[in-house]
């Protein structure tokens, strides 16, 4: 069965969060990592205060319902030692972003191995990171809208690196 990694870099939303969280554990994503400013539920020594660590915990289980303690997750704000980690144990990184070199998802063969990053619900994946992440795959879009809300368009990618 393929190996899939999802890495949710500078994602605002808890809602968003709880959601990928959620989706991670119905899909059989292997590990979730939750990168920059992403919030994250409570951990063992979490750094936050108290109440706030609280108060985000009780905001991601709203869209999570329990996912967080499900899904085999973890929190690190430096997204440069994930993708290092990830290379040096043969994964593959796809970008789910549109670019000039982007493949559609339709057309996309994934390997055994694959992480897929998503970015920003406003501003994508960071340009800085499209740049080290060679591999870039887009949903094809068919409205006037350029692209899915974060946690949907992770959820239509995660089921077809799955299911092809």
């Amino acid at each position: 069965m393929r190996e899939i990694v999802l890495i949710v870099n500078d994602i605002r939303s808890t809602h968003n969060v709880g959601s990928l969280l959620r989706t991670a554990d119905g899909l059989g994503v292997n590990k979730v990592y939750l990168t920059g400013y992403t919030p994250f539920p409570k951990i063992a020594d979490d750094p936050r205060l108290p109440h706030l660590a609280a108060r985000i915990s009780k905001q991601i289980n709203k869209t999570a319902l329990g996912a967080e303690e499900s899904v085999d997750w973890q929190h690190c704000e430096d997204i440069n030692d994930v993708l290092a980690d990830l290379y040096a144990e043969g994964f593959d990184v796809a970008a789910l972003e549109q670019s000039n070199t982007s493949i559609k998802l339709n057309e996309y063969q994934p390997p055994e191995k694959i992480a897929l990053l998503i970015g920003s619900e406003v501003e994508g994946v960071d340009k800085n990171l499209l740049k080290k992440v060679k591999l870039h795959i887009e949903i094809p879009m068919f409205g006037k809208k350029e692209s899915f809300n974060v946690a949907n368009a992770a959820a239509i990618a995660l089921y077809h690196l799955r299911f092809n």
